[in-house]
């Protein structure tokens, strides 16, 4: 497991992409685990379980979901496992390393700190996005950066809609 990790952290380094991840439904399915449960615990912060949990499954089904109609448009569906694994293995790595941010701004405590480190990692989540675009599409980065940018937005619309109350909408 320490390989895979260490690959995760090469793609969102920029070293390597999706390619170089094993091509396992296994790996997939632990992957998906994995993310659920980081992504729990950051949304756990600032709501109850049940709506972290659904928000956590919700978040998975967005990442899978895009992952597969961006290949099928492309017409690079033997590509899916490996994009959705690198997705959602570096989306649980990049929210890892925000936990502490989000609990500090949760908190109060150092919250313009945790502010700044929070964009940055924001920005890195969109470049590593874009990133494995461009391997699993081979397209250009900006074209990648784009189709990542909409991906997130897209997200956090549906995210908006579908919980309301978390996203600060009466």
């Amino acid at each position: 497991m320490f390989e895979i990790i260490k690959l995760l952290f090469d793609i969102c380094l920029f070293k390597k992409g999706p390619q170089n991840l094993p091509n396992s439904v296994w790996l997939l399915r632990i992957l998906v685990v994995v993310d659920v449960g980081i992504s729990f615990l950051m949304m756990n912060i600032r709501t109850n379980w049940l709506n972290s949990l659904l928000q956590a499954v919700v978040g998975v089904l967005l990442v899978v979901g895009f992952s597969w109609i961006m290949l099928y448009v492309a017409r690079r569906l033997e590509r899916f496992d490996l994009t959705a694994c690198a997705l959602l293995g570096t989306d649980a790595l990049i929210s890892f390393f925000a936990l502490p941010g989000m609990a500090s701004m949760m908190l109060g405590r150092g919250a313009l700190l945790a502010f700044f480190v929070m964009i940055a990692l924001m920005i890195w989540h969109w470049a590593v996005i874009g990133h494995i675009i461009r391997n699993a599409l081979g397209q250009t980065l900006v074209f990648s950066l784009g189709l990542a940018f909409l991906y997130i937005l897209g997200s956090y619309q549906v995210m908006a809609l579908l919980f309301p109350d978390v996203a600060g909408i009466k």
